[in-house]
């Protein structure tokens, strides 16, 4: 057996094609696209990029985006006085403050002072909460790309064996209860997880979100498992892997996405959906699929 490959950058292409007409109608009935400010408090080199490209998504499909750079030594007081500015500009339906922040500056107060509306990643805490009844207002963008790849291939959730491994409040925990919403079976494992072998055998659905390279290995999936890898790891030498022996466990697995160009493409695109979701919901459009 061979998996098939889920290829991420595919079905963002797919995606955002839709996303952009969407935007196009937006503009055509209303008058304006859907706004997305996106605040990088310091100078770093990793979080440069990432804004970089987020805002290249945002202008491929017709979306406003409104960059704020701030200096390192911007205080906790004024990035929040930014974000309620923010939170009362009508013409901004999403604001997204890029992570890491500085030292100095708290990121639950940042993050919880954010408006749930405008919350396109997911981040505050009644979104996170809202994953747990199943009524939270924007689903993570991560977890949400994972769960549009298995859309993608009609890959079955309910009563299936899911195992989760990594919990981190971005990724791990948002992605399990969001495939528990959907009637799967989950076990989430984590770095005190002992023999994490005999958790990750059973899974016909395994999600690898733990930032360890090549940490999953054949003998550690089921044949025919769907392998969702969500790691990005550099190495010394340049390249980027994830945390699954992509070559040995693609001869299991009935599904896999690579790395790159798996679930990080998603991650993008699924800011895109929710800042789009956003502005129909605040002019009173029919928002469609919305969670």
């Amino acid at each position: 057996m061979t998996a098939k490959i889920i290829d991420g950058r595919a079905v963002s292409q797919t995606l955002r094609k839709g996303y952009a007409l969407r935007v196009e109608s937006m503009v055509r009935t209303q008058g304006r696209a859907p706004g997305l400010a996106v605040i990088l408090v310091g100078d770093s080199p990793a979080s440069r990029i990432y804004v970089r490209n987020k805002i290249k998504a945002c202008r491929d499909v017709g979306i406003d985006s409104t960059f704020m750079e701030l200096p390192l030594d911007t205080s906790e007081a004024d990035l929040l006085q930014r974000i309620d500015a923010l939170n009362a500009d009508p013409a901004i339906d999403g604001i997204l403050i890029q992570l890491p922040l500085p030292a100095h500056i708290r990121i639950p107060p940042v993050l919880e002072r954010i408006s749930v509306d405008k919350d396109v990643d997911g981040f505050h805490l009644y979104n996170v909460g809202g994953l747990v009844t199943g009524s939270t207002v924007f689903s993570p963008c991560t977890p949400y790309g994972v769960q549009k790849l298995l859309e993608s291939e009609n890959i079955p959730v309910a009563g299936r064996n899911v195992v989760v491994v990594g919990a981190s409040n971005i990724v791990g925990k948002p992605t399990a209860l969001m495939l528990m919403q959907q009637d799967a079976t989950v076990c989430i494992c984590h770095r005190m997880t002992r023999d994490l072998a005999q958790f990750t055998i059973l899974a016909d659905i395994l999600v690898v979100a733990a930032g360890v390279p090549g940490l999953i290995l054949p003998q550690m999936v089921k044949t025919g498992a769907v392998v969702i890898d969500v790691g990005i790891n550099r190495l010394p030498d340049g390249r980027i892997i994830g945390d699954v022996d992509f070559e040995g466990v693609r001869q299991k697995a009935s599904y896999i996405t690579p790395v790159p160009g798996g679930v990080g493409p998603m991650t993008v695109t699924m800011l895109l959906h929710n800042t789009i979701v956003s502005a129909e919901r605040a002019l009173g459009l029919q928002v469609v699929d919305a969670t």
